[in-house]
């Protein structure tokens, strides 16, 4: 079954951390399928890590360590006990892309599905601004996919330059290392069907293409999201034009009364 919707569905932000996984490995099959031999597509995994109260640069993990959770602690100082407290480990946030390499093991272009914790606070919109400068600046070509409405804009097209004509709920942007004076950007309307986006390789090659509407229409299936109770309002809601043209589609379809 297929989402009531003709592109992207809003109700799916709700769910992110399992569509943005499923994206992942999607895209990465996807792309592999169009790549010359001495090419690969590949999921990479990485971790921020904290030093000195400032993020480094994210590392590949070969070991992750946990800490047991769940120990109780308690302090006194002189006659004075402090309160109790139920102890958790501060486990680091799992960020995922997908990147094509050469049988070197060389980064070519790497695909970021950009997720709400991109997005949402200042060190998460940080962190990645980081992560995005440390492409561009090692050359490689970099997809930039956004799928959510939440949180601040982070893509690496210079967002006061973007036309009004462009400014979609969804947005994509590629940045070819060819030309690091400029950058592509894509507009996603909610009430079209996904585009689908070039994905630049190396100098001289035709680009691979990420079809993103047969991707979501995997998540969807795959991950049983027509179980979706349509009679409620998305998080986070959408504008009045937009919820007004989404009932009244909702309502067509069956699946609100």
């Amino acid at each position: 079954m297929k989402s009531p919707f003709p592109g992207m569905d809003p109700y799916l932000e709700q769910k992110w951390g399992e569509v943005h996984t499923s994206l992942i490995v999607y895209a990465r099959n996807q792309l592999n399928a169009q790549l010359p031999d001495d090419l690969q597509a590949t999921i990479e995994q990485y971790v921020a890590v904290q030093v000195e109260d400032e993020f480094s640069h994210s590392l590949r993990p070969d070991v992750h360590v946990v800490e047991e959770s769940g120990r109780r602690f308690q302090t006194v100082k002189g006659d004075v006990t402090v309160a109790e407290s139920w102890v958790l480990p501060m486990v680091p946030r799992t960020e995922r892309h997908v990147s094509i390499v050469d049988l070197g093991g060389k980064a070519i272009t790497a695909v970021e599905f950009v997720s709400p914790w991109n997005k949402v606070g200042v060190n998460g919109q940080e962190r990645y601004a980081r992560k995005q400068a440390n492409y561009l600046a090692a050359g490689i070509n970099l997809v930039e996919i956004d799928l959510v409405r939440q949180g601040s804009y982070v893509l690496a097209a210079p967002g006061e330059m973007i036309p009004d004509a462009l400014r979609t709920p969804y947005l994509v942007c590629v940045y070819r290392n060819e030309t690091p004076d400029q950058v592509e950007v894509f507009r996603v309307p909610l009430r079209e069907r996904l585009p689908n986006i070039p994905v630049p390789l190396r100098g001289g090659e035709p680009d691979a293409v990420v079809q993103l509407q047969p991707l979501i229409d995997d998540c969807y299936r795959d991950g049983r999201h027509y179980r979706t109770d349509y009679r409620v309002e998305p998080k986070p809601p959408l504008s009045k034009e937009d919820a007004a043209w989404a009932d009244a589609l909702l309502r067509e379809q069956g699946f609100r009364a």
